[in-house]
C-alpha cells in the first residue's frame, strides 16, 4: 500500500526532519537513509516501523541540522578540563614552545562538553517524530485500504449474482450434454445394452458434475468477505483465497459441457485476477 507522511521537531540543539514513504510489496522491506548522527537510532527506528506496518516497501529519511552554537550552550564537564589542563601543563614541560590550547580547541575537546542530556532529548524526539509519522502513514494507507476493500467487494457480489445465474442452468446443461453423449454411445456401441450404456454415463455425468465447484466457490467468497470485514493485516490470507478462487475457476472451465459454464469460468477468472492485483497492494 502507498503512502506518505513527514514531521519536523523543533529542538534547542537542531531541526529534526522525517520522511516516511511506502509502496507496493508483497512482503516488508525498510530501507533507511539516515544523517551520520542519527544512525544510532536506526533499531529504534526498526522497530517502531515493523510494530506498526506489515507489508509494503518502506523508506524512511531522516535529516539533522544542528542549530548555530547550540553545542555552546551544553554544560562543561570539569573532570575532563581539570584533565586535560593536567596534560597541556605535562606536555609544556618538555616542550615550552607548544602553542596553548585555543577555547575552541578545548570546546571541541572530546568529552569536555556534557551532551548526555542533548542525546536523550534528541533520541526522544526522534521516536516521537517516527511515531507522529506513521500515524500519518498508516491513515493514509488505510484510507487506500477502504477504497481497495470496497473495489474487491464489487467483484465478490459479481460473481455471486453470475453464479445465482448459473444454478438453474447446470442441470439443464447436464441432462441435454448425456443425452448427446448417450446417442453417440448408442451409434458406436450398438451391441451394448441400454443398461450399460445409462451406467458409464451415470459414471461420466458424476465427473463432469460442477455443483462441488460452485459451492467452493461460494465458501470461499464466504470468507473473503469475513477477512475483508475483520480488518487488520489480511494481505496474506486474501493472497491464499485468491489461490482457491482461481483453482475452483480452472476446474470449473475444465468440466465444462456448455458454453454458458465456458463463458462464466472465464469471467470468474477475470474477476478473481482483477482481485487478486488488489490484494497485493492491501496489508
Amino acid at each position: 500500500m502507498t503512502g506518505y507522511a513527514t514531521t519536523i521537531r523543533e529542538l534547542p540543539q537542531g531541526t529534526l526532519t522525517l520522511e516516511l514513504r511506502s509502496v507496493n510489496s508483497r512482503f516488508l522491506d525498510v530501507q533507511f537513509r539516515i544523517a551520520e548522527d542519527l544512525r544510532a537510532a536506526e533499531p529504534q527506528l526498526r522497530e517502531q516501523i515493523t510494530a506498526r506496518i506489515r507489508r509494503g516497501k518502506v523508506d524512511c529519511r531522516m535529516s539533522y541540522a544542528a542549530a548555530p552554537l547550540a553545542q555552546v550552550e551544553a554544560p562543561l564537564d570539569p573532570e575532563v578540563l581539570k584533565r586535560l589542563a593536567q596534560q597541556a601543563e605535562q606536555v609544556r614541560r618538555y616542550l615550552p614552545d607548544a602553542t596553548p590550547l585555543r577555547v575552541a580547541d578545548v570546546l571541541r575537546w572530546p568529552g569536555v562538553m556534557r551532551e548526555d542530556n542533548a542525546d536523550d532529548a534528541l533520541r526522544e524526539a526522534t521516536a516521537q517524530a517516527v511515531e507522529a509519522a506513521l500515524d500519518e502513514l498508516v491513515a493514509a494507507r488505510a484510507r487506500e485500504g477502504d477504497k481497495l476493500r470496497q473495489m474487491i467487494l464489487e467483484r465478490v457480489t459479481a460473481i455471486r449474482a453470475r453464479l445465482q445465474e448459473l444454478q438453474p442452468l447446470i442441470p439443464e446443461a447436464l441432462a441435454a450434454y448425456q443425452e448427446k453423449l448417450a446417442n453417440k454411445l448408442r451409434e458406436v456401441l450398438a451391441s451394448a445394452d441400454e443398461e450399460r450404456i445409462r451406467q458409464e454415463i451415470a459414471v461420466f455425468g458424476v465427473k463432469i458434475d460442477v455443483a462441488e465447484e460452485l459451492s467452493r466457490l461460494a465458501t470461499h467468497l464466504d470468507e473473503v468477505e469475513r477477512v475483508l470485514a475483520a480488518g487488520g493485516a489480511v494481505g496474506k490470507r486474501l493472497d491464499f483465497l485468491m489461490q482457491e478462487l482461481n483453482r475452483e475457476a480452472n476446474t470449473l472451465g475444465a468440466k465444462s459441457v456448455s458454453k454458458e459454464l465456458s463463458a462464466a469460468a472465464l469471467e470468474f477468472k477475470l474477476l478473481i485476477e482483477q482481485m487478486r492485483e488488489q490484494v497485493q497492494n492491501l496489508e
